[in-house]
């Protein structure tokens, strides 16, 4: 790891997310989370203030990035949140089989590198009735933006620590065995190459 992917591209990413834009996205997912949760690619902990904590037992988090992890851990304690934190990456969740009520990722997938092992792990984890909330940039469905978006991901890849603008989000989870049983697909304000978003609840199929 060079000094930009340890020192800087963290702050950016914290900078990134905490937009107001990406607040309301997780504002109307969040509170649907219950029970025994496992969150992906913590970050800075941008999630934590919009759980609804009576209806949750644990908050289980992976975040490899040290720095991050420190953000993510004050603010817990700062919101007297229950939260245990991993840096473990999400292809390898370091929990039993069916031992999750609900997963959450927020802005994760498009970053995980081996993103089939990370889903196939998701569902290791899962219970049979759990549910996954996911909310995530990804593939325009216009062709038209698809092939900007497929130009331009070589070296936004690069510059954003492996975030890919082109992952088909809905493709993927059916790939891996999950059922997307509700979704709100839309755009974000912004350059349309960047801002398709993929939201919803998955399902075990």
């Amino acid at each position: 790891m060079n000094l930009y992917e340890k020192y800087i591209l963290p702050e950016l990413i914290h900078l990134a997310c905490s937009n107001k834009r990406f607040g309301e996205k997780r504002q109307s997912i969040l509170p649907l989370a219950s029970g025994r949760v496992l969150e992906i690619g913590m970050g800075s902990g941008l999630n934590l203030p919009f759980y609804n904590r009576a209806n949750i037992e644990r908050i289980f988090g992976l975040e490899p990035s040290d720095r991050l992890r420190t953000k993510t851990q004050a603010l817990a304690t700062e919101l007297n949140i229950a939260l245990e934190l991993s840096a473990n990456g999400a292809e390898d969740i370091p929990l039993g089989n069916h031992s999750v009520d609900t997963i959450v990722t927020t802005f994760t997938l498009c970053s995980i590198a081996n993103i089939e092992q990370a889903l196939e792990e998701m569902r290791r984890v899962l219970k049979t009735d759990g549910k996954l909330l996911f909310c995530e940039h990804g593939r325009a469905p216009e062709h038209g933006i698809q092939r900007w978006q497929d130009r331009i991901n070589p070296l936004w890849k690069k510059m954003a620590g492996g975030c890919n603008l082109n992952r088909d989000i809905d493709s993927l989870l059916r790939q891996s065995g999950f059922m997307v049983a509700q979704h709100d697909y839309q755009y974000m304000q912004g350059p349309r190459a960047f801002s398709f978003i993929y939201k919803g609840i998955a399902r075990l199929r």
